[in-house]
């Protein structure tokens, strides 16, 4: 793992992105930011001083939550609870050639979001919304007509742009589509002059095995937080 350059826009992904190619989703409270509850419950505040926890706990209402990637851990104040805390590898570059002949690539849209939304809930690849995929492109692989498999697009901090929803429905793995879809997903990004790159959490090392065979590098580890209100 490389020595990581201060200040890097990917230390801070999700502040990076909302306040960046992202911004105009941004909820704003002064020194916080979150994207829309609908959208992902990803925030971040410009430190983690008292000041920012307040302006993050006037964005939050209920039982809403807020998920951080952090450089450092998180240590919240009072007013707040912490529901998990957990790191990630960051990994970054465009995964390798990869195709299936036969197998069809297809582009998702809003008429999918069903489909979409029951595929990541059986496969639990993290945060995945009703408008989700409003946040870049999302491709699919279906099989009898089903969605089996699919990957998308999420945060876009500066030059860079994360895949996210790396799934496969438990019956049809094994086959490489989550190979073909990073690939499908990777060139396109590639295509327009960013740079592709994912989280995922460092205790699944199966994942991260299969990114560095597409030719991934992990580039840090982060501090995944979900904090919430207390009483929320």
């Amino acid at each position: 793992m490389s020595e990581v350059p201060p200040n890097h826009p990917l230390d801070r992904p999700i502040w990076s992105a909302l306040t960046t190619r992202q911004r105009d989703l941004a909820e704003v409270s002064t020194d916080a930011r979150r994207f829309p509850v609908a959208i992902a419950p990803f925030a971040d505040m410009a430190d983690m001083s008292p000041q920012s926890f307040a302006a993050l706990g006037a964005l939050l209402s209920g039982p809403d939550i807020a998920v951080l990637f952090t450089p450092d851990p998180v240590a919240v104040p009072p007013e707040f609870k912490v529901l998990l805390a957990e790191t990630g590898e960051q990994m970054i570059g465009t995964p390798a050639d990869f195709s299936l002949p036969g197998v069809e690539i297809a582009r998702l849209g809003v008429a999918d979001v069903p489909a979409m939304m029951a595929l990541t809930e059986l496969t639990k690849p993290g945060p995945f919304s009703a408008r989700t995929h409003e946040l870049g492109n999302f491709f699919g692989i279906r099989v009898g007509g089903d969605l089996v498999a699919m990957t998308g697009e999420r945060m876009k901090p500066g030059n860079y742009t994360e895949m996210t929803a790396v799934c496969v429905h438990p019956d049809h793995r094994g086959r490489g589509y989550a190979q073909a879809l990073l690939s499908a997903v990777g060139r396109q990004i590639a295509a327009r002059g960013e740079i592709p790159f994912l989280h995922v959490f460092t205790s699944n090392v199966s994942a991260i095995a299969l990114y560095r065979r597409q030719g991934m590098e992990i580039r840090r580890r982060l501090h995944i937080t979900v904090v919430q209100k207390q009483g929320g």
